[in-house]
């Protein structure tokens, strides 16, 4: 079988305070039915991306993965002084059906709401 050329992306946006969101830990996920797989785990950089890809080349496969980033750590560093964070942890679970793509999975996220997109 061909390794696939495919690759997963991500980056955090701090909408809240118009930055990348920098030391946010990461953590992949491969789903089959309940059983959840850990992949890896990563921290982001000063430009709120990976160093390298989540997920390289010739590591992708369909299936339902979820990335989970650990926001409220992030945000009680920026000054968020809730004892529960609103947006704590915050995991986006979606489909790859094309282990040749390139998917990119980005978050926009403040303190009180999130979102994301199929990036590219």
């Amino acid at each position: 079988m061909a390794q696939s050329n495919g690759f997963l992306t991500t980056h955090i946006l701090d909408t809240a305070n118009g930055c990348p969101a920098e030391g946010v830990k990461i953590t992949l996920y491969l789903l089959n039915g309940a059983e959840r797989t850990k992949l890896t785990s990563v921290i982001t950089n000063k430009d709120g991306r990976t160093d390298t890809p989540i997920l390289a080349k010739g590591k992708m496969q369909k299936g339902v993965y979820e990335l989970v980033f650990e926001m409220g750590e992030y945000f009680k560093s920026k000054g968020n002084k809730e004892d529960l964070p609103f947006v704590d942890v915050v995991p986006i679970r979606f489909g790859i059906a094309n282990d040749d793509d390139h998917y990119h999975v980005p978050l926009l996220a403040s303190a009180f709401s999130f979102s994301t997109y199929r990036g590219s």
